[in-house]
């Protein structure tokens, strides 16, 4: 039985994983909208400013 805990517990923690690597796409793509929307706004505010 001691033979099988560490198999087992690997494959449990890369079942808790999986979840949390699909999500860093997801973050990724938020945070290049998020930079691309900053960026608009300082565009748009160099080229009203007087």
């Amino acid at each position: 039985m001691r033979r099988l805990l560490p198999p087992i517990a690997a494959l449990l923690g890369l079942l808790a994983a999986a979840p949390l690597l699909g999500a860093c796409h997801t973050m990724a793509g938020a945070g290049q909208d998020i930079s691309n929307t900053g960026n608009a706004l300082t565009n748009s505010a160099e080229q009203h400013t007087p």
